[in-house]
This record gives structure tokens, sequence and C-alpha cells, in this order.
């Protein structure tokens, strides 16, 4: 729900988690504030938003490994520990909104890359994250600003 817009979204494969755990598949029960976050410049432009957003590079990658240093960071790839690649193949990450969930402070295990991202066709389940259209990012986009809240509630 943006203001009194109702929208379908995607959620994790295990539902919603009051404890959420690395690589349980649940999105956190929880309300979470969107940072900033990437697009991809070939794919999508981002009009209009008050967020900060990057170009995601060839070189962008997400630490997944709660024991590494750089857990639930962004970090230059190729790198030694476990990591998502951002700059995919499919559309997901054309545009993705990071979201406050486990980053200060960060706690080993509860999990990593909470994101706000774009949908594949269908609404299939993510690995816990939060998923729209393509028509309702560009929609909410102008919207959002690092007050913005994203609240996930059964």
């Amino acid at each position: 729900m943006a203001g009194q817009a109702v929208f379908p979204c995607a959620l994790g494969r295990s539902g919603i988690s009051a404890d959420k755990r690395e690589g349980d598949g649940a999105t956190p029960l929880a309300a979470m504030r969107i940072l900033g976050g990437y697009f991809r410049a070939d794919r999508f432009r981002p009009n209009g938003t008050r967020l900060a957003l990057a170009p995601i590079s060839a070189d962008l990658g997400w630490c997944e490994v709660p024991g590494d240093r750089n857990y639930n960071r962004p970090v230059p790839i190729p790198y030694s520990a476990s990591h998502e690649t951002m700059r995919r193949t499919d559309d997901l990450y054309d545009v993705c909104l990071v979201l406050d969930w486990n980053l200060t402070p960060r706690r080993i295990g509860r999990g990593s890359a909470i994101f706000f991202h774009l949908a594949r066709p269908g609404f299939t389940p993510t690995q816990g994250c939060v998923a729209v259209t393509r028509q309702v990012m560009a929609r909410l986009l102008p919207q959002l600003s690092r007050r913005t809240m994203v609240e996930v509630r059964r």
C-alpha cells in the first residue's frame, strides 16, 4: 500500500517471519526504511526519484557470508567470499532498492540483502525480498525518499 493505493507484490518463498535467518527464504516481519539503491542504466531510467540511486556496474556484488567483514554490504567482484552478483541477466534488479534490514548493527545470521526490486512474471516468490512489477516501481519511485518505510505485516 502506498498512501491509499494498494499494489500486489511478491514475498519470500517461506512467507513472512518474525525470526528472520540467513538463507531461510522468508521476508522479515518488519518496517524497513529505503536507504537508496541501484539501477541498470541500460534497462531502466529512474526518473523523478529523490532516492540516491547508482548505476549497477559489472563488478558490483553483495556479500552474503555471515562471518565475512563485509557481510550484508556491497563488494567489488570478483570477491573471495560468497556474494550475489547485482548485474543480473534477468530483469529483477533493473531497479533494486536497499532496505535497512540488518545493516546497523549487522547481526550475524539474521539475513542479508532484503531488497525492494522487480518481480518475476506471475509474482513467483523471492529469496526474502519484496518485489513489484516494473510499472508499479516506476509509479512509486517519484514518491519515495529515505523517509519511506516498507512495512511487511501479516
